[in-house]
């Protein structure tokens, strides 16, 4: 049996913009996207002018040579309508629209396409994208000098080097012949859905089991939940061997070429709703940028390749210095540290007896922060109970003068100690104990500069 084809479409104009510049064709042999440029001096009106024109190639062609002739050539045509309206319109100057069209015959299709909307087809389970933008980043991808992921990214993406309308009058179509089978599923698609939402997860909707009007809305409705900030057109056509219902031959229009056409000026952008910003907060702060066309020529691609030349320089000296100064902060901050631990002294216990210590009392992991600067003669056990355990604390010292002075302290302590003990602990009045510098003390001798 024949292959036959199920279609369907569907536009949104997203979560900022306030017109819907897309448009987008189902019918019973053609099937169209068209993406509009030039904000509010008429990218609806560009799109919907190439749709209105392209649609009446709707129908049946001998050959797919035949079709891809008369879809090159409508698009031709409506390169001239578009031209034709700016100069009638000067307000509309600068408009223009993409556009990825293509027309069933038979087993074949033949494929029209000019601008960064794009076709995918799904076919066993793999989604093979069939168009190649005609955008600056997309030169830079085929030439080796940016990966697709820096692609998406780049300041330039929205740069268009070939589209429909007043900029030139004899405009460079991509055109094709290609094979189809059942069980396959095209898309054709604006930017808007393209853009963001990842190839997979349209892979993954292609691959179900929905019918193609279901699938239209799950990629729309997915588009929308990551943010959409740009108008969102989508158009899926199957190929079956099934019977046709009656009304399978209907075709649809979509987007602005689907409303009636002005040539009012109107907001690019419509005010983010709280709902939006709340549920998408970086996906909405930062609306996207408009299309725009520049001349596809040697010498233009040339500056073009000049300029991301010293962006990437001025980005490389840029996080350089970044790395220079995070560097020196952290030897400074090391240098402090160093500092800070050399002027640090205590006193405290050493394999029995009293030391100083040049440092701090903490270590990093295995890393000790001090080490022992001054062994002394006193032993730990000769000191009196409560003053031992205070050294085994460690006492803090404001310098090493400090620390020698809390040693004498704790050697007359020591030797106060064993006096009392060798006299039964009764011979009249003695030395008191010492304590720790900083801790209360009757003593004179105490430093009342030393803390614990």
């Amino acid at each position: 049996m024949t292959a036959r084809t199920l279609s369907a479409a569907v536009s949104h104009v997203g979560r900022i913009r306030a017109n819907n510049q897309d448009s987008g064709y189902a019918g019973q042999h053609l099937f169209a996207v068209a993406d509009g440029m030039g904000g509010h001096a008429g990218g609806d009106v560009a799109s919907a002018i190439a749709i209105r024109r392209i649609r009446e190639v709707d129908r049946e062609f001998p050959s797919a040579h035949d079709a891809e002739f008369a879809l090159q050539s409508a698009l031709i045509a409506a390169n001239q309508l578009i031209t034709e309206t700016v100069f009638e319109h000067q307000e509309l100057t600068g408009m223009g629209t993409t556009v990825s069209a293509m027309i069933r015959v038979g087993d074949q299709i033949a494929i029209a396409h000019i601008g960064d909307s794009r076709i995918y087809r799904h076919r066993d389970g793999e989604l093979q994208q069939i168009t190649s933008d005609h955008t600056f980043v997309q030169r830079l991808v085929d030439s080796g000098r940016i990966t697709p992921e820096e692609a998406a990214v780049h300041p330039r993406r929205s740069v268009l080097m070939r589209v429909l309308g007043d900029v030139d009058a004899a405009p460079e179509v991509d055109t094709a012949i290609m094979d189809i089978q059942p069980g396959d599923r095209w898309l054709l698609c604006s930017d808007g859905l393209s853009s963001y939402l990842a190839e997979e997860r349209i892979r993954h909707a292609l691959a179900s089991n929905m019918d193609a009007n279901q699938v239209t809305q799950r990629l729309v409705k997915e588009t929308l939940d990551h943010g959409a900030p740009d108008n969102v057109t989508v158009v899926v056509m199957d190929v079956t061997d099934t019977e046709p219902d009656d009304d399978d031959d209907a075709a649809t229009t979509v987007g602005s070429a689907a409303a009636p056409l002005t040539f009012e000026a109107s907001t690019g952008r419509k005010p983010i709703r709280l709902p939006t910003i709340l549920l998408h907060p970086l996906k909405v702060t930062t609306a996207p940028e408009d299309s725009h066309f520049e001349p596809e020529s040697d010498q233009f691609f040339a500056e073009l390749i000049a300029e991301d030349r010293r962006r990437r320089i001025r980005r490389r000296v840029s996080w350089t210095i970044a790395l220079v100064v995070a560097v020196a902060v952290l030897v400074g901050a090391v240098f402090l540290g160093w500092r800070i631990i050399q002027d640090h002294y205590y006193v405290g216990t050493d394999r029995g007896t009293v030391a100083i210590y040049k440092g701090v009392q903490q270590s990093i992991g295995p890393i000790a922060l001090s080490d022992v600067y001054e062994d002394t003669d006193v032993t730990v056990s000769s000191l009196p109970d409560y003053t031992r355990e205070n050294v085994r604390s460690t006492i803090n010292a404001q310098s090493l003068d400090d620390a020698r002075d809390i040693v004498d302290r704790l050697r007359k302590a020591a030797a106060t100690g064993q006096d009392q003990a060798g006299t039964g602990g009764d011979g009249g009045s003695s030395s008191p104990t010492p304590t720790p510098s900083g801790s209360p003390s009757s003593s004179p001798s105490a430093s009342p500069g030393a803390k614990r």
